[in-house]
């Protein structure tokens, strides 16, 4: 690891990370690519959805501090079921190399054991230049600018990057 490179580490979601979630959805700065803040309730249904599935959801810590989450779901998408990927961080953990170390752990440990099934995708926001270039720099191949529904009823112009089987393999730490 490169000299001033935070030590990052991946836990599962618990009950008691609800206020690092609010922090991160309900910041209008944080959520500007993504529709805008998030309501409480909105928060608080994310959170349950979080906590229940600790395999493929994960608070990301990095040098002991709370550095924002990371995680992948299935969704349907143009026809199959693929997994989605997504991740935040704080602007005190941007640029650190934080949010990446943190993919590439996600891609290491939980999408190895489930890739073969599905491909990985992350839709980042045309606009959104950290983003997109987490994307390339983790292995992801971009497919395009698409259209996509986030939140539900907005739709936004995205580039939908996708991650096959030797993608993740490569980057993975």
């Amino acid at each position: 690891m490169a000299p001033g490179t935070p030590n990052v580490a991946l836990v599962a979601w618990a009950e008691g990370d609800a206020p690092l979630l609010e922090r991160l959805l309900g910041d209008p700065s944080m959520m500007e690519h993504l529709g805008g803040p998030e309501s409480a309730e909105q928060i608080e249904g994310r959170h349950r959805r979080y906590a229940a599935d600790p395999g493929r959801l994960y608070k990301v810590v990095a040098d002991g501090e709370d550095a924002g989450w990371v995680g992948y779901w299935e969704r349907a998408w143009r026809g199959e079921t693929v997994f989605e990927m997504g991740w935040a961080a704080p602007p005190e953990h941007q640029g650190r190399g934080v949010a990446s170390q943190a993919v590439g752990l996600t891609l290491a440990r939980g999408c190895a054991k489930e890739v073969p099934r599905h491909p990985v995708h992350a839709f980042s926001n045309l606009d959104n230049a950290a983003s997109n270039a987490l994307c390339r720099r983790a292995g992801f191949r971009l497919l395009g600018p698409c259209r996509f529904e986030y939140p539900p009823g907005r739709w936004i112009e995205c580039n939908d990057w996708v991650m096959d089987r030797s993608g993740w393999m490569a980057a993975s730490p």
